[in-house]
């Protein structure tokens, strides 16, 4: 258990199996982030693949880790910062592997990824506002249109992987047991192209993205640690443990 990753046939998967949620504590996001980036910076991989074991894909940060220490949230946001940065400057193509629930960390996960396959049971969401905080709305904007963004954000509302499907941000939607073998098919055939021409059009691609996302990430984050240094958080999190 814990973050993972296993080659085949010039595929990187990595895994993410925290039970029981896959909620990541800081120390988990620092791992996903070198796993990723080890697995770009490979010659022999042309491909990363991103999933996870039980019921979810992520269910975001580790809330009884911030809320055991309130000054974790400096190494949890660094955490989810390299995070998100290492699948999005992956030197190869990430391929995100989404089942069951998706949320907060995990939508940022996802949202930088390059293709998602997803199972009919995912949903993405971010309950941050509920929890007394916010981020990866950067994210959730490169899965959803501009004010279902919004919509979502506000009421903590999720999204269906049918819904992003008829967006175009999940590229295929299959039965919960297909997941991993699409996933990876999807993968393989990226890993067929010349890897030198793949890997220059990653870089061509992030160049001309329209948003800098470390930055539109980074911004939000201020806000969430404001959010924390005025105790807003804390009393969030307070109530999310003793109801959880």
């Amino acid at each position: 258990m814990g973050i993972t990753r296993t080659d085949s046939e010039h595929v990187a998967e990595v895994v993410i199996d925290v039970p029981p949620v896959n909620a990541l504590s800081s120390s988990a996001w620092f791992e996903l982030a070198r796993l990723v980036r080890e697995a770009g910076a490979d010659t022999e991989v042309h491909a990363v693949v991103v999933r996870a074991e039980g019921r979810g894909f992520c269910a975001g940060v580790d809330i009884k880790e911030l809320q055991a220490d309130p000054q974790a949230i400096v190494a949890v946001n660094r955490g989810c910062f390299e995070a998100f940065a290492a699948v999005y400057e992956c030197a190869v193509p990430v391929v995100a592997a989404v089942q069951g629930f998706c949320l907060g960390g995990g939508v940022g996960v996802a949202g930088n990824a390059d293709v998602i396959v997803a199972s009919n049971d995912a949903e993405f969401g971010l309950p941050e506002v509920s929890r007394g905080a916010l981020g990866a709305a950067t994210h959730l904007s490169r899965l959803v249109p501009q004010h279902r963004m919004r919509s979502m954000l506000y009421l903590a509302e999720n999204a269906s992987a049918e819904e992003l499907h008829a967006y175009g941000s999940v590229y295929r939607v299959v039965e919960r047991e297909e997941l991993e073998a699409a996933a990876r098919e999807v993968a393989s055939r990226i890993a067929e192209k010349s890897p030198h021409v793949i890997r220059l059009a990653k870089e061509s691609v992030n160049g001309i993205d329209p948003v800098d996302v470390r930055q539109s990430y980074r911004y939000e984050q201020g806000l969430t640690f404001e959010l924390n240094l005025s105790g807003v958080a804390d009393e969030a999190r307070r109530a999310f443990v003793e109801n959880g």
